[in-house]
Parts: structure tokens; C-alpha cells; sequence
């Protein structure tokens, strides 16, 4: 798997007794540390992508690079995921995927609609984030949603670092409530978005704070905002380029949207669940 690290990876880390570590053993470790988070953030970003058939010809890659990992909690969420996806029959999958992502609005894989819900700054929110890939250097495909969980993820992982890291900090207590909706589903995709929030750094109370007020009220409500994107303000589904690759050179970020979604078999009910999000 293909990943790279940022400048910042080359600094020097803090030992446990407080005294800066120079010099290139503390340039090495956190230049592996990176690596590490790197290599996570873009399994993760594969794993999350509807299992179409370029998924399963990448799942053996992205199944032995999570094997080379350290040993731990990462790890054996990432590998539990990746042994159930080789297990399982890809109708299977494709149709769990669907049950998973794209029938209930509170396990979105759209992150602005956990902080903005159906609201124009939605809008705003999504132009704020093309703006930071494209200071990368970094482009999303036309027709994509640069808020789903799998771009930003490549983006963290090929992209750049720290601005990826800082966005997924912007959208952890959706990453939390996603965890949490993911767990009471009972679905091993939990574990995918477990392994990503493990590479964060711990949560402050205004994070935990965050996070049950979205549990009180859900996301913020107003059917509006989106219009500029070609989209439903709903439920959001990134389409596939023309030539089924996403935002980064490989395309291991692409969002392919579900099939019955590409043949407009299905449509997204706004009353869905009637849960309003979140609820």
C-alpha cells in the first residue's frame, strides 16, 4: 500500500519524563509513528468504500499491509474487519453495506451532516473543505462529496497529515456518534471506524460534550443548502468518476455509491426512520 507522511513526522517525539528526544532516534520513531497512522487511515479509507469489485481486488493488499502493523488494538480492528470482508460472499457484503450506510441517516458516512444536518451552512462546510484539499495540492473527483469518511481519510493518509488529522478532529463527535450507532447496529464496521478514532488524540470534555448534546438533538435541521453540489439535501451519495477512481492517484478514497443508487432504483426517503438523524 502506498502511503506518505508529512514534514511533522520527522520531529522529535516526548519520552515519558518529559525530556525532548532529538536527534534521529526520536526522528525515527515518529517518522514510523506517522507511517503507522498513515497506513491505518488509508486501509480504513479502502474498507469504508462499497465493495464493488475493485474493493475485493484491493482487500488482499490493504489485508497484508495491516498485518505489517504493531501489534495492538489497531491492528486487531482493522484484521477482524478485512477476515470478515474475505469471508463473506460479495452479494452479501454489497447488500450489508447498503443496510449499514445507506438506508438509515444516522450512520451517515457524511461527516458535515452530523455537525451542520440539513442546513445551508452545510453548504458553506463542504466549500471549506475543498478549499483545504485543494491548498494540498489535493482534488476530489467531480460528482464527490469531499465530507465522506473514506476521502478524508485518503486525504489524512496521502494528502497531508496534519490537515487531514485536523479535520478528522472536526468531525469526531460524528465519528463518535457513528461508532456508537455502529456498535448498536452490530455490524464489524464498527471496527473499521473504532481503529480510525484510536488514531486520535484523546477526547477532551468538550469533545464528550459534543457528543451527547448530538445524542439530545441530532443534527441541526433546515432543508436547505446544498443546491450548488447536484444533490439531495437528504442523504448525500458520491458518484464515481468516469473511470472509477477517486481523489488520490491509486483511488482508494473513491465513493462508489451503491448500485441500486446508480440505477436510480432507490430513492432516499427524507422521513426515513423517523428518527430526524440521530435520534
Amino acid at each position: 500500500m502506498s502511503t506518505t507522511t508529512d514534514a511533522a513526522g520527522t520531529e522529535g517525539t516526548t519520552p515519558a519524563a518529559g525530556r525532548a528526544r532529538t536527534g534521529w532516534l526520536g526522528a525515527g520513531r515518529s517518522a514510523r509513528r506517522a507511517h503507522r497512522r498513515a497506513v491505518t487511515h488509508q486501509a480504513a479509507s479502502v474498507l469504508l468504500g462499497y465493495p464493488d469489485q475493485a474493493f475485493f481486488e484491493r482487500l488482499p493488499l490493504v489485508a497484508r499491509a495491516v498485518a505489517e502493523l504493531p501489534r495492538g488494538t489497531v491492528r486487531a480492528a482493522l484484521q477482524e474487519f478485512c477476515d470478515y470482508a474475505c469471508a463473506t460472499p460479495e452479494m452479501e457484503l454489497c447488500t450489508h453495506y447498503v443496510d449499514v450506510f445507506d438506508l438509515r441517516r444516522r450512520r451517515a458516512l457524511h461527516m458535515t451532516y452530523y455537525t451542520d444536518g440539513d442546513t445551508r451552512r452545510r453548504g458553506h462546510s463542504l466549500a471549506e473543505i475543498k478549499a483545504v484539499y485543494r491548498a494540498a495540492g489535493w482534488e476530489v473527483a467531480a460528482g464527490e462529496l469531499p465530507d465522506h469518511l473514506a476521502v478524508v481519510l485518503e486525504f489524512a493518509a496521502r494528502g497531508d497529515a496534519d490537515q487531514g488529522e485536523d479535520l478528522l478532529l472536526r468531525f469526531r463527535s460524528g465519528l463518535d456518534l457513528l461508532s456508537v450507532a455502529l456498535e448498536e447496529y452490530g455490524t464489524p464496521y464498527a471496527r473499521v471506524v473504532d481503529a480510525v478514532r484510536q488514531t486520535l488524540p484523546p477526547p477532551r470534555a468538550a469533545d464528550r460534550d459534543a457528543v451527547e448534546h448530538l445524542v439530545r438533538q441530532g443534527p441541526p435541521a433546515e432543508d436547505v443548502g446544498l443546491e450548488p453540489y447536484g444533490v439531495r439535501t437528504t442523504l448525500p451519495m458520491a458518484e464515481p468518476d468516469g473511470h472509477g477512481h477517486g481523489p488520490g492517484a491509486c483511488g482508494c478514497g473513491r465513493v462508489p455509491r451503491p448500485r441500486a443508487a446508480r440505477a436510480g432504483e432507490r430513492q432516499v426517503r427524507s422521513e426515513e426512520d423517523g428518527e430526524g438523524g440521530s435520534r
